[in-house]
C-alpha cells in the first residue's frame, strides 16, 4: 500500500474521521426506542386499564398493536448495531454471550434485507387491523384508506422481492468475477 502525504494524506483522515457523525443518529434512535416502549406500555394502560374488554376482537387488535410495536423496536434495534458496526466502529461486547449471534456479521445487504423484511412484517399487521376494524359491529369500510393500505402493503412487498433480486444478481456476478480472476478496480 502507497504512503500517503501532506493534503491528500490530511483529508483521507478527515473523512475516515467523519464516521463519528454518525453516532449522534445511532443515539437518536436510542431515544426512539425509548418512546416505542413508552407507547407499548401506554397500549397495554388504555386496553387494561381505560377500555377493558375481553371481546376476541379488542383483544387481538391489541395483541396486533403490540406486535407491531415490537417489530419496530426489532427493527430499531438491527438499524442501530448493524449500522454502527458497518459504518462507526465494531461493538466490544467483551464476550458476552448475549451478543447477538448476527451482531458483526450482518452487512449493508443483509441490514437491507432485514428493513424490507420486518417494514412488510408492519405493513401486514397494519393492514390486518384495519381489517379486524371493518369487522366489528358497525364497521364502516373506508375504501381510499383500505386501497392506500393493499397498494403500500404490495409496494414494500414488491421492493423486497427486487431487493432480493438484485442481491442475488450482485452475487452472481461478483462469484462470476472471482471465477474468471478479474482484477479489481484501483
Amino acid at each position: 500500500m502507497r504512503e500517503r502525504h501532506g493534503l491528500e494524506g490530511f483529508l483521507e483522515i478527515i473523512l475516515f474521521k467523519a464516521r463519528w457523525l454518525l453516532a449522534p443518529f445511532y443515539l437518536g434512535l436510542v431515544g426512539t426506542l425509548v418512546m416505542l416502549l413508552g407507547s407499548f406500555f401506554y397500549e397495554i394502560y388504555e386496553s387494561v386499564f381505560v377500555h377493558f374488554s375481553l371481546d376476541p376482537e379488542h383483544v387481538i387488535l391489541l395483541v396486533l398493536s403490540l406486535i407491531d410495536l415490537s417489530l419496530a423496536s426489532n427493527l430499531v434495534i438491527i438499524v442501530i448495531f448493524s449500522g454502527y458496526e458497518n459504518f462507526v466502529s465494531k461493538i466490544d461486547t467483551h464476550g458476552n454471550v448475549d451478543r447477538p449471534s448476527w451482531m458483526g456479521t450482518l452487512d449493508f445487504s443483509g441490514l437491507k434485507m432485514k428493513l424490507i423484511g420486518s417494514i412488510v412484517a408492519i405493513s401486514v399487521i397494519s393492514l390486518l387491523r384495519a381489517f379486524m376494524e371493518i369487522s366489528k359491529v358497525g364497521g364502516e369500510i373506508d375504501s381510499p384508506k383500505m386501497a392506500w393500505l393493499v397498494g403500500l402493503h404490495m409496494t414494500f412487498l414488491a421492493s423486497g422481492v427486487l431487493f432480493a433480486l438484485m442481491d442475488w444478481i450482485g452475487s452472481k456476478t461478483e462469484a462470476n468475477n472471482k471465477k474468471h480472476h478479474l482484477p479489481h478496480e484501483p
